[in-house]
């Protein structure tokens, strides 16, 4: 089979008719290189916001899968143009409409925020993109719309032509993924605001998941729940398509994980009055730390903050004089000798019901859930240490269980 690369082309390439050709120009390069190439394009710049705010203006709740429908057109307009500037090169291209049979992408039916259904979505690309690029044709596929499996169109959510693009490249087995953007790599901070903002040769897969859940733009969320093993995800301009710069992101997350990691945790609960204010806060933070004390984890409610903290000799009386005695808090009680259990994977996030599936089990069991954490793709629980390994084979088993269903 021919190597394939998956080529995303934001909105922010498409500033205009120069802009297009160029980027016609440029894909056309990878082709003459030997590559099978797919395209995944995003609306004309700006167009998504205009309809955006047409829809806003002529409806004060309007229905969400015409909505839909409105969005759609953006991708389904520029798809059809870059395929005329692909063809202008020379390129055997043929476009990809959610009203073509060919039409890969399958989605669940959530309109303007539709989840992939990846394994509809992979017999589709197996059975009608990967003849055509056997064939020597470049499909040229509309970003950020999916259809469900009675054919209603949705949309995946704002920036959902990268979940696209790495959800096809994943399907496909592809040999790279380039999202090409208007910038030349992820930069260190936003060189709008810094001067001297360094681009990042190569991230890993959680580093780049942190900046997205700390509010950067650089890649949507969605998309990193596709990569996979052998997956190489690349971000950069245009001008680096070519020459392999821009900034490579590693790793991936697996399918699901149950791990313990090897700290015990003391969980300790404080009551005050003043509790809920950010200075009390703060305050609490930093006497904690001149103890040395390492918070795992925080959790809090009126009057009230639950602290999980790693284990030490000595630790309550620490607590207590950090707190107490700085008039932070009115007492504490705590627990000790609990551990934590960490369950992630791909998509855990978006699986319905995966809470109940964790703590039903256990419950059952008779062991108790000192605390229960969600962040991003993961669930942590907080339990006694001498239930740990036990909970541990059961959850493995469960979750086995569910995913031979």
């Amino acid at each position: 089979m021919v190597k394939s690369i998956v080529v995303k082309l934001g909105g922010s390439v498409f500033k205009d008719v120069s802009a297009i050709a160029d980027a016609a120009n440029w894909v056309k390069k990878l082709i003459d290189n030997g590559y099978g190439v797919v395209v995944v394009v995003s609306a004309l710049k700006g167009v998504t916001d205009e309809l955006v705010e047409t829809v806003k203006n002529l409806s004060k709740n309007p229905d969400p899968s015409l909505i839909d429908e409105i969005l759609a057109m953006g991708e389904r307009t520029s798809v059809r143009l870059f395929t005329l500037a692909l063809r202008e090169h020379g390129v055997n291209a043929l476009f990809i409409d959610p009203s073509d049979d060919k039409w890969p992408v399958i989605t669940n039916s959530k309109h303007l925020d539709a989840e992939p259904i990846y394994e509809e979505t992979k017999k589709k690309i197996e059975e009608k993109i990967i003849p055509l690029i056997s064939e020597g044709v470049t499909p040229v596929i509309c970003g950020f719309i999916g259809i469900t499996s009675e054919g209603k169109i949705t949309t995946l959510g704002r920036g959902g032509s990268d979940t696209t693009a790495v959800l096809i490249g994943s399907c496909l087995n592809a040999e790279e993924i380039v999202l090409v953007k208007d910038v030349p790599g992820i930069f260190s901070v936003d060189p709008d605001i810094v001067e001297d903002a360094k681009i990042l040769s190569e991230l890993d897969f959680k580093e780049v998941q942190a900046l997205v859940r700390g509010g950067s733009k650089v890649i949507h969320t969605k998309a990193l729940r596709y990569l996979g093993k052998n997956l190489r995800l690349r971000i950069a301009s245009l001008k680096e398509l070519l020459s392999n710069g821009g900034t490579i992101i590693k790793g991936y997350e697996p399918e699901i994980e149950v791990y313990s990691p090897p700290i015990k945790i003391t969980m300790t609960t404080i009551i005050g009055d003043q509790l809920d204010g950010a200075a009390a806060f703060e305050k609490l933070i930093s006497k904690l730390k001149e103890k040395g004390l390492k918070i795992i984890a925080v959790t809090s409610e009126e009057h009230s903050i639950v602290l999980y903290i790693e284990e030490k000799d000595g630790i309550i009386a620490d607590i207590h004089s950090a707190l107490v005695s700085n008039d932070i808090g009115k007492a504490i009680s705590f627990y000790q000798d609990l551990s934590m259990l960490v369950i992630s994977g791909r998509m855990l996030e978006t699986s319905p019901g995966v809470i109940y599936r964790v703590t039903k089990p256990l419950a059952e069991s008779g062991i108790n859930v000192y605390g229960l954490l969600t962040i991003s793709s993961s669930i942590r629980l907080i339990l006694s240490s001498r239930d740990i390994d036990r909970a541990k084979k059961m959850l493995i088993d469960e979750l086995k269980k569910e995913a031979t269903a």
